[in-house]
């Protein structure tokens, strides 16, 4: 162990929130020992200092993909989703171009910067691996290649990261990787959304929305983890995800990280937490994911979708040659899964859909209702606490907040109480008028939850920037909101300082 003598002051912060951090009980699927108030609070603290500490460290401006090249000039994937601080995972990289080099940034605020660098591979011999491969049944494209080089994470924080892979050429793409936390307990639980970056990888030619004949008919009914992502390689971590965690980590609030699989593989995994935050666009979801956040929500522990058409695919994972839960099947179709006979409660479709309808509503309080979506956010109550310095007035608008999908009230089907209707906005689903909501509820155990109902609210943090009519007015409105949103829920259970004013009677009235 290194010794912590001649460090400044913040680095023996950051030091000692990962030394707590570290002699946590790890996520397995045995109870992690109960922990006194007391103790979970003085955990909570020293999370949050180390935050600081971290945020405070010089940033990395240079960290984002400037060339991607050829399509096949550099690619890559790594053998884990997420690890442990300290526990190793290996790089499986392919490139046209000789050696290179991978560089692992940590994402967060970093005073604007939005990164820092913490590890940078020595030259590596390149190759160009195998071809994809496809198999014909479920039409699920892997990369069969060997490993080209051991990534150590020993002295990372716990985070999002992306590891920057660069060709001799100068192509580059990104391969994504969390190092999640140890123990959640007193902090809020930010949730890279990891099934539904791999639902929509086009890698290989198949996803589960499309095959090579650029329609459905062809598309794949499971995709694998052993393979990269398409494009720059962490296209929907940037589009959904990246400027909420820089803004939560700015503010210094207690954070841990964890992704979509952690949560179908931990069923402790929210002990002691504050919240869970879901991102911008968290679609797919497994029968575990659900099981083990509705009871995190039954214990007290609040939760904030920031985005909208959040578990609408009901998924299952399987193991494949690299290790468990790297396959996420989806039929999206009960006849056509082979669990339909013997096992039809996890049959894989949407999951208000036959055999066993379950709306997202029952969690979310709000449900899908709409893509393409485009729309302004229009504020229904100004007082809510989340609303609070924005200058927000009923009926204030904020052009291009809403969409490329939005959710929305269900009244044919389960909705929890109270719930308070913050938001509602006239919205064009195509050349169908619709409504989109924004709610919160409460619910016995005290937790509270905050929907957004549209998937661009992470996007608008941008704001011109995100495009689609999101203004400066709409950037500062979605941000001030977040940050009042993520400094409560992290004060733990919301009912008793935010009690949830029932509102939905004048919806269902029309009103």
């Amino acid at each position: 162990m290194r010794t912590l003598r001649g460090r400044s002051p913040l680095a023996l912060l950051l030091a000692l929130a990962l030394l707590l951090a570290a002699a946590a009980t790890a996520c397995s699927g045995g109870a992690p020992p109960r922990r006194a108030a007391g103790e979970t609070t003085a955990r909570a603290k020293a999370a949050a200092a180390g935050e600081r500490a971290e945020n405070a460290r010089p940033g990395t401006a240079d960290w984002r993909v400037v060339r991607k090249g050829g399509e096949h000039e550099i690619e890559g994937y790594a053998d884990r989703v997420s690890v442990l601080p300290g526990e190793a995972f290996r790089l499986y990289v392919s490139t046209t171009k000789g050696p290179f080099t991978a560089q692992a940034f940590r994402m967060g605020w970093y005073g604007g910067d939005g990164a820092r660098l913490l590890w940078t591979s020595p030259a590596t011999p390149g190759e160009r691996q195998a071809e994809a491969r496809v198999d014909r049944r479920t039409r699920t494209v892997t990369a069969p290649w060997h490993p080209s080089l051991t990534v150590p994470t020993a002295g990372w924080p716990e985070g999002s990261y992306l590891v920057r892979l660069t060709a001799s050429s100068g192509a580059q793409r990104f391969v994504p990787v969390t190092v999640r936390s140890a123990s959640t307990a007193g902090r809020i639980v930010v949730l890279n959304a990891t099934t539904t970056w791999q639902a929509y990888n086009m890698w290989g030619g198949y996803d589960l929305y499309k095959g090579p004949s650029g329609g459905d008919g062809d598309r794949a009914y499971a995709v694998s983890f052993d393979r990269p992502y398409d494009q720059n390689g962490a296209g929907k971590f940037l589009a959904y995800e990246q400027p909420a965690i820089a803004l939560a980590e700015r503010l210094g609030l207690p954070l841990a990280y964890a992704a979509d699989n952690d949560l179908h593989a931990f069923p402790h995994l929210l002990d002691g937490a504050r919240a869970l935050l879901t991102l911008g666009h968290d679609e797919y979801w497994s029968a575990a994911m659900r099981a083990h956040t509705t009871a995190a929500r039954d214990r007290g522990v609040n939760i904030a979708f920031l985005g909208a058409n959040a578990v609408n695919r009901h998924v299952r994972f399987a193991p494949t040659a690299l290790g468990a839960d790297r396959l996420v099947i989806c039929y999206k179709d009960a006849d056509a899964d082979p669990l339909a006979r013997t096992d039809p409660a996890e049959t894989t479709q949407d999951w208000r859909l036959p055999p066993k309808p379950r709306p997202e509503s029952a969690l979310i309080g709000v449900q899908y209702n709409c893509f393409p979506a485009e729309g302004a956010y229009v504020v229904r109550r100004p007082d809510f606490w989340m609303f609070q310095g924005t200058g927000a007035r009923k009926g204030t608008r904020y052009p291009g907040v809403i969409g490329p999908e939005s959710d929305a009230l269900n009244f044919g089907g389960p909705t929890p109480r109270p719930i308070e209707v913050v938001a509602h906005s006239p919205i064009m689903c195509g050349d169908t008028t619709m409504m989109a909501d924004s709610t919160y509820y409460t619910a016995k155990s005290g937790a509270g939850v905050f929907a957004t109902g549209t998937m661009r609210w992470v996007c608008a943090m941008r704001g011109r920037a995100c495009g689609h009519g999101v203004d400066e007015a709409g950037r500062r409105f979605v941000t001030k909101a977040t940050e009042n949103l993520l400094t409560a829920l992290a004060a733990g259970p919301l009912a008793a300082s935010h009690p949830a004013r029932d509102n939905l009677d004048e919806f269902a009235a029309g009103l």
